[in-house]
């Protein structure tokens, strides 16, 4: 029996990598079956995890360096190298993201993606010649304007003095000038959202109140992201699915990288042949930490489990919890928590959970 196991991180509590090992120990260890032949592929979408997981895969380096933070402050980063040394593979959120911020730290008046930037400016001193991003999680609403002055976009007032004190003081600029020297390599952008830079769909109101704005501060975000378009001349490129992800860094990637924005999902399919891994598969496992409806927005379970039924293929889902009425979408659902438990016992427990509701599945389903 071929069972591919397919996992994404269970956010808090088990990297994709482990959620995938406890599976499928847990496999192992409860059913009777000695012909179970599992195949492990760790999974993500344009999130957390997406530079470990193809990273990992795909048998590339990592690379470390010290970066600045969303505010500034010095953190341990890395990316990762695949494709023979062609290719970068870099998730903002490792340097500008939400979760290197503890609540009381988040300030999105100031926070900004230049540490991204600095990740991208390693890389290519690496002499790679292609870049993929992975922009979910930002702490960030500087519209990218930090990722660029890392990479030497020069800010100018009125008059002609420079501005480094992004997005903080975006709405003093009046000039931007690109770097000299060669233009920057093919960027492919991981993107799983569909929301435009500005208006009611845009990342100010829809993303902005979980990085601290409030809704006071709304008319101020909106002001400065707006007067950006305005000097860029990019009208369209705001307007465009995807240009409010990660506080308008999708918006920055297009303008000032020339990038180009992609299902998350769907790039992490293609370079892991999860499609193919399927086909090979009798039964399909994923699972993440929370499904629920935000799980059918382009996460990677959703994809795994869409896969799985184009393909006639059985699924079966494990979650620390999920909303009900879910199984449509995910086949048969398996929460791991114990309910009598709180929030963050299961969390430190989720190994253990994992492995004992995958060895249980198997003890009464693969026999």
């Amino acid at each position: 029996m071929n069972i591919l196991v397919a996992s994404d991180k269970f956010k808090g509590s088990l990297t994709a990598k482990e959620a995938c090992r406890a599976i499928s120990e847990g496999l192992n260890a409860g059913s009777p079956r000695r012909d179970l032949h599992i195949e492990s592929i760790p999974i993500a979408d344009g999130g957390d995890g997406l530079a470990h997981s193809l990273t990992g895969f795909c048998g590339g380096k990592w690379v470390e360096l010290e970066v600045n933070n969303a505010l500034g402050a010095p953190i341990e980063a890395g990316y990762g190298i695949i494709d023979q040394g062609k290719t970068a593979v870099i998730e903002m959120a490792t340097a500008s993201g939400l979760a290197m911020l503890s609540p009381e730290e988040r300030d999105p008046l100031h926070a900004n993606t230049f540490g991204t930037g600095e990740l991208i400016r390693s890389a290519l001193s690496q002499g790679v010649t292609k870049i993929i991003l992975g922009i979910g999680g930002s702490a960030t609403n500087d519209g990218g304007t930090g990722m660029v002055l890392a990479l030497g976009w020069r800010f100018l007032n009125d008059r002609g003095e420079e501005i480094i004190d992004l997005p903080h003081r975006l709405k003093d600029v009046v000039e931007i000038h690109p770097p000299q020297g060669p233009p920057l390599p093919p960027v492919l952008v991981a993107c799983d959202v569909i929301n435009p830079l500005l208006g009611p769909e845009g990342c100010t109101r829809v993303y902005g109140p979980q990085k601290g704005i409030a809704e006071d501060q709304f008319p101020l975000h909106e002001e400065r992201l707006n007067h950006l378009v305005s000097l860029l001349g990019a009208e369209a490129q705001a307007n465009e699915a995807g240009s409010g992800a990660a506080g308008g860094l999708g918006f920055g990637s297009l303008v000032f990288l020339a990038a180009t924005l992609t299902p998350g999902f769907e790039l992490v399919s293609e370079l892991l042949g999860i499609e193919a891994a399927i086909e090979r598969a009798d039964l399909v496992i994923t699972g993440e930490g929370s499904l629920d409806r935000q799980s059918l927005e382009g996460k990677a379970p959703f994809g795994v489990a869409t896969l799985a039924k184009k393909h006639g293929k059985s699924i079966v889902t494990f979650c620390g919890i999920s909303e009900d009425n879910l199984e449509d979408s995910f086949g048969e659902i398996i929460e791991i928590r114990n309910p009598d438990e709180p929030l963050e016992t299961n969390m430190s427990n989720g190994k253990s959970n994992l492995r004992s509701a995958a060895s249980s599945f198997a003890g009464r389903s693969l026999t």
